[in-house]
């Protein structure tokens, strides 16, 4: 069983910004791989998966991004899941627009809720899928960088990126995730 956690922020003012991808990609996996209904469960939206015959739980945290961890933890806990079988997607500002970065492990690297879910749990040790949505431009806040919207220009690039993203999910669960960094780590 995997966990596959995209964070967000949750309401209609937040939905389709940068800081969103992460619920973008769980969306579309539910789109593409769901069964049943969402539910409201461990303070996010939840939903079972078939992930290519692998049984997934997709949570969407509905916590708001810096406080991401209280819903992963209550959500490990209750399934009293390895880390390793966890997988959080989100976005990066420090990555190109639409280019993917697969670790199993490590240090926040400046994502509030990456650093959130990290305290909640104590460890590090669990995957993540970064999802490039930088640069931040020169002379603007990243705060508002991240919660504003993608340009005409670059939404067919992150729908691209999410499409792929989508990919690198079920290929880490069916695989492992050094066969997923191998193939989507790329440009």
């Amino acid at each position: 069983m995997k966990l596959i956690v995209g964070l967000g922020n949750p309401g209609a003012s937040y939905a389709e910004t940068r800081h969103n991808v992460g619920f973008m990609v769980v969306e579309e996996l539910a789109s593409r791989y769901g069964l049943g209904m969402e539910r409201s469960q461990f303070s996010g939206l939840w939903q079972e998966a078939d992930l290519q015959g692998v049984r997934a739980f997709l949570l969407r945290p509905t916590t708001y991004m810096n406080c991401s961890g209280l819903s992963v933890q209550a959500a490990v806990r209750f399934y009293q899941l390895p880390l390793e079988e966890m997988l959080v997607i989100c976005d990066d500002f420090h990555l190109p627009l639409g280019k993917l970065r697969l670790r199993p492990q490590g240090s926040a690297g400046g994502q509030k809720g990456l650093q959130n879910i990290i305290q909640h749990l104590g460890s590090q040790q669990f995957p993540r899928l970064r999802i490039g949505i930088g640069p931040v431009p020169k002379g603007v806040d990243a705060t508002g960088f991240v919660l504003s919207r993608f340009t005409p220009e670059e939404l067919p690039i992150i729908r691209q990126s999410i499409g792929r993203a989508v990919e690198a999910v079920v290929v880490w669960a069916r695989e492992g995730i050094e066969k997923s960094m191998n193939l989507y780590n790329r440009s």
